[in-house]
């Protein structure tokens, strides 16, 4: 079914809400994943099934240990460290699409995230998203019924 990015913000934001979790930032995220290409709203349900969703991150000498903990509730907490610290090389990553739209915004660059581990940083020269997102934003976006009644309430 077609669902518009702001109806996907506002579906992610109730199923994070429903399990105790403000996190704008999260939601929005996931609606831009969608507008994107990539399916946020997968990656938030396995999230929420997930026991471990906080971590203390500090930087070590090998970068940041994101210690398996899900992208959708930590992303501002390593963005902000990036904003501290500059390049990180991040380890121990789940969900690293989550942090793709902070770093389209801010500037800056990420390695694959499906790399467990990869590096945050450097600077991007260009959104390769922009496209999408405005077709996505005038059009809405395809997803899949049966995803999007596993995250209803």
């Amino acid at each position: 079914m077609k669902q518009s990015l702001p109806a996907i913000e506002a579906h992610a934001a109730r199923a994070l809400a429903v399990k105790g979790f403000d996190l704008p930032q999260a939601a929005r995220s996931c609606a831009w994943l969608h507008g994107a290409g990539y399916n946020g709203l997968q990656y938030l349900v396995e999230a929420l099934g997930d026991e471990k969703t906080s971590a203390a991150l500090e930087k070590d000498l090998m970068g940041l240990d994101l210690q398996h903990v899900s992208c959708v509730f930590i992303a501002e907490q390593v963005e902000a460290l990036f904003s501290e610290h500059g390049r990180l090389f991040l380890r121990n990553v789940r969900h690293g699409l989550y942090l793709l739209p902070g770093s389209v915004m801010g500037n800056y660059g990420i390695g694959c995230p499906v790399d467990p581990g990869f590096a945050l940083g450097g600077e991007r020269h260009k959104n390769p998203y922009a496209e999408k997102l405005a077709l996505a934003m005038a059009e809405g976006v395809d997803v899949d019924d049966a995803l999007w009644h596993s995250v209803e309430l």
